[in-house]
C-alpha cells in the first residue's frame, strides 16, 4: 500500500469518528424528549423537567467557545478525546440514575463533553481536508445529523416501549468507545500548535454567570418570583460586563467587529429565536400526544421524525432560493407561515386531530430547514474571511443558548399554569403521573387533570408565538433589500 493510500484510508477512519461522534451528540436532543415523560412519571420530576434538557444544553453552550480556544494551544485531538470521553461517562451515569437530580447532573456532564465534539468535528474536517475537498465531506456529516433527527425518535420511542429510558442514555456508551478508539488509532495531528494563545477569561467567566443566572431566574419566577427577578438582574449585569469585556479584549470570545453588520446580527438572532421555538415543539409535541392522547411513546416521536424529513428535504433548495431571492422575503415568508400553524395550537381542544400535529411539525420542519441553514450560510459570507470561524461558533452558541434558555421559559410556564389551576381534589403529584401514558391509564380524577395540562400547553405554545412575532419583526427590518451574492 502507497503512502498516499495510508493517508487517504487513514483520514477517513477519522471521518468515520466524527460521523459517529456528530450522530451520537447529535441524537441526544431527539432520543431524550420521547423519553422525557417516562422519566419525568417514574423520577416524579415534573417540577425539575425542563432541566433534564436544560442542564445538557446549558453545560454545552458555556463550554463551546472555551474548548474551540483550548484546542489551538492543546491540539485537537486531546480535547476531542476528552470530549468523547467526558460524553460517554455523562451517557452511562444519566443511565443509571436513581433519582432526576443525579440525572440533571449526569446530563450537565455530557454537556461538558459535547461542548468539545460538537464545535471540534467542523475543525477536524477542516484541518484534514482542502477547502475543495470541504463542502462535500460537510455535506456527507451533515448526513448523520439527518440521521439523528430521523431515527433518534423512534429509537428512543423503542427503547421506552420495549425496555426502560435508562435504555436511551446507555446507547451512546458503545458509541463513544468506538469514537475514542478510532480517534486514537488514526488521528496523528500534524498543525504547529500556538502556546501563546491567551484565553478570554473573563469573558468566559462573564458569559457562564450570564447563561445561569438567565437559566436559574427563568426557572425561579413561577415559585420564587422575586428571587428569579433578582437573578435576572445579575444576567443583566453579566450581560452587559461581557459586551465591555469583549470590546477591550486583544483576543476576544466573541470578536464585536461581527456585529457591525445588521444583517449578519439579525442572522444570529434569527436563528437563536428560532431554536428556541424549535425546543418547544420537541419537547412538548410528545408531551401533549402522551398524556392526552394516550398514544406510545413511539408514535409520540414520529411527530418529531415527520419535521426533520423535511428539514432535510428543504435545506437542499437552500442555495437556489438565496441566488434568486432577497433573503428578508424568504424569512418573513417562512417564519409567518409557521406562526398560523402554530397559533392553531392555541385553540386546540381535546379533539384536535392528531394529524394536525404532524402537519405542524412537516411545516416547521420546512420553515426551519431553509431560514436557519441560511442564517448559517449568510453568517459566514458576511464577514471577513479570518472571521469564518468566529462567526459559526457565535452562531452555534445563539443556537445552543436559544434552546437552553427556552427550555427553562417553557418549564416555568408549564408548571405555573399547573399550580394556578390546582384545587382541592387534584395535586401537583397526580399531574405529574399523567405526565406518562402508562400513568394516565390508571390515574385518578383524570377527567379534572386532563383540563389542566391541556391549558397549561396551550400558554407554553403562546410563548412559542410569542417568540415568532418576535423573531418576524427582527427580520422585516432587516436593513438588506438585494440578493446577496
Amino acid at each position: 500500500m502507497s503512502q498516499t493510500n495510508q493517508v487517504h484510508n487513514k483520514r477517513w477512519v477519522i471521518m468515520t469518528a466524527v460521523f459517529i461522534a456528530t450522530f451520537m451528540t447529535s441524537v441526544e436532543v431527539t432520543i431524550v424528549t420521547t423519553a422525557l415523560p417516562s422519566i419525568i412519571s417514574e423520577l416524579h420530576g415534573l417540577a425539575y423537567q425542563s432541566w433534564i434538557m436544560s442542564a445538557y444544553l446549558l453545560t454545552t453552550a458555556i463550554t463551546t467557545p472555551i474548548y474551540g480556544k483550548m484546542a489551538d494551544t492543546l491540539g485537537r485531538r486531546n480535547i476531542f478525546l476528552w470530549g468523547v470521553i467526558v460524553f460517554s461517562l455523562g451517557s452511562l451515569l444519566s443511565g443509571l440514575s436513581p433519582s432526576i437530580l443525579f440525572l440533571i447532573l449526569a446530563r450537565s456532564v455530557q454537556g461538558i463533553g459535547a461542548g468539545a465534539v460538537m464545535p471540534l468535528t467542523f475543525t477536524i474536517i477542516a484541518d484534514i481536508f482542502s477547502f475543495k475537498e470541504r463542502a462535500n465531506v460537510l455535506a456527507l456529516n451533515n448526513t448523520a445529523w439527518g440521521l439523528s433527527a430521523l431515527v433518534g425518535p423512534l429509537i428512543g420511542g423503542f427503547l421506552v416501549d420495549q425496555l426502560s429510558w435508562h435504555w436511551v442514555f446507555f446507547v451512546n456508551v458503545p458509541l463513544g468507545i468506538i469514537v475514542a478508539i478510532l480517534i486514537w488509532l488514526g488521528y496523528h495531528e500534524t498543525i504547529e500548535l500556538n502556546s501563546k494563545l491567551v484565553i478570554d477569561w473573563l469573558g468566559i467567566l462573564w458569559l457562564a454567570v450570564l447563561l445561569i443566572s438567565l437559566l436559574l431566574g427563568i426557572q425561579a419566577l413561577d415559585t420564587m418570583p422575586v428571587f428569579g427577578t433578582m437573578l435576572l438582574v445579575v444576567a443583566a449585569v453579566a450581560g452587559w460586563l461581557l459586551i465591555k469585556q469583549e470590546h477591550r479584549f486583544s483576543d476576544p470570545l466573541i470578536s464585536p467587529t461581527m456585529f457591525k453588520s445588521k444583517t449578519f446580527t439579525i442572522q444570529i438572532l434569527t436563528a437563536t429565536i428560532l431554536s428556541g421555538v424549535l425546543i418547544g415543539y420537541q419537547m412538548y409535541f410528545p408531551i401533549w400526544l402522551q398524556s392526552l392522547y394516550r398514544v406510545s411513546a413511539t408514535t409520540a416521536g414520529l411527530v418529531v421524525t415527520s419535521s426533520s424529513i423535511m428539514w432535510l428535504i428543504a435545506s437542499f433548495f437552500v442555495g437556489k432560493l438565496i441566488a434568486k431571492f432577497v433573503p428578508k422575503q424568504i424569512a418573513i415568508a417562512l417564519i409567518s407561515l409557521m406562526l398560523v400553524s402554530y397559533v392553531s395550537l392555541i385553540f386546540a381542544g381535546p379533539t384536535f386531530p392528531v394529524w394536525a400535529f404532524y402537519v405542524i411539525a412537516m411545516i416547521n420542519g420546512m420553515g426551519m430547514g431553509i431560514v436557519v441553514s441560511m442564517n448559517t450560510i449568510l453568517s459566514q459570507h458576511l464577514v471577513p474571511n479570518e472571521m469564518v470561524g468566529s462567526a459559526t461558533s457565535v452562531l452555534t452558541l445563539g443556537r445552543s443558548l436559544g434552546q437552553t434558555v427556552m427550555a427553562g421559559a417553557y418549564g416555568a410556564i408549564l408548571n405555573l399554569v399547573i399550580r394556578l389551576q390546582l384545587h382541592g381534589n387534584v395535586t401537583f403529584s397526580q399531574v405529574n403521573s399523567v405526565i406518562s401514558s402508562k400513568g394516565a391509564k390508571v390515574a385518578v380524577n383524570q377527567a379534572l387533570i386532563d383540563p389542566i395540562i391541556l391549558t397549561a400547553l396551550h400558554m407554553v405554545f403562546v410563548g412559542v408565538v410569542t417568540m415568532l412575532v418576535v423573531v418576524l419583526l427582527i427580520n422585516v427590518l432587516d436593513p438588506n433589500r438585494r440578493v446577496i451574492k
